[in-house]
């Protein structure tokens, strides 16, 4: 997406404009961990969005830089620095794109866990991990739906965290009203999807191909460490 960045094209901006909306609630748990209110958190986030957008400032980055993770990151402390007082001046948006934000559901999942005891950068790692998580889970839900197996997504789903040996074939087998060796070949279909859609989203967000192994372990690790059950 970095590298897409540089060539501003109507293709690369909707692609930007996407990756931003997918991934603007790490940002708002951020800047919420970082000291601002719920509103202001959101009054950010959105003329943060709003600028990128505007100016197309992913054009600026060295694809050396590699992952739109950390240039995010990075943009939004330089932006709460050196930009929030002049931004609070305009109007909000400034005339460009806007992204919509849900507040209410940003600022409940930033109430779940333990944010307040971790530093603000492991805040956003960890809720950028969830996210990236989160849109595999619908994509492959919305894969499964249009073949019409949606209740074979439910049933085999906790399956993709989890350790291949602690998968109870026979019984769910029986649930889904199959063989057992239906259900195994299933399972390995699901993960090796599920790994093919995680390969492509990382794939967006970082500069080059050699990094997209590593992002995907750093981000498992992450997710990990929250003890989510995704």
């Amino acid at each position: 997406m970095l590298a897409a960045g540089h060539q501003h094209t109507e293709q690369s901006d909707r692609a930007l404009a996407t990756l931003c909306q997918t991934y603007w609630h790490p940002l708002y748990t951020y800047v919420r961990r970082r000291g601002y209110s719920p509103h202001d958190a959101e009054d950010l986030t959105q003329e943060f969005f709003a600028r990128i957008l505007a100016r197309n400032d992913v054009a600026t980055v060295s694809p050396e830089r590699g992952k739109f993770r950390s240039y995010l990151l990075a943009a939004i402390n330089h932006f709460l620095s050196d930009e929030w007082d002049k931004a609070r001046a305009q109007k909000r948006g400034g005339g460009g794109q806007v992204i919509h934000l849900d507040s209410a559901v940003a600022e409940s999942l930033y109430a779940q866990g333990h944010a307040e005891e971790l530093a603000p950068e492991r805040l956003f790692d960890q809720r950028w991990a969830i996210t990236v998580l989160e849109e595999v889970y619908r994509q492959l839900r919305r894969e499964y739906e249009r073949d019409g197996k949606a209740a074979w997504f439910e049933t085999l789903r906790f399956s993709l965290m989890g350790e291949r040996s602690a998968v109870p074939y026979v019984e769910l087998a029986v649930k889904l009203k199959t063989s057992e060796g239906a259900v195994k070949v299933a399972v390995h279909r699901l993960r090796q999807r599920y790994r093919e859609v995680l390969r492509e989203l990382v794939a967006g967000t970082v500069s080059s191909p050699a990094d997209v192994e590593d992002e995907m372990r750093y981000l498992l690790r992450a997710v990990a460490d929250t003890g989510s059950n995704l």
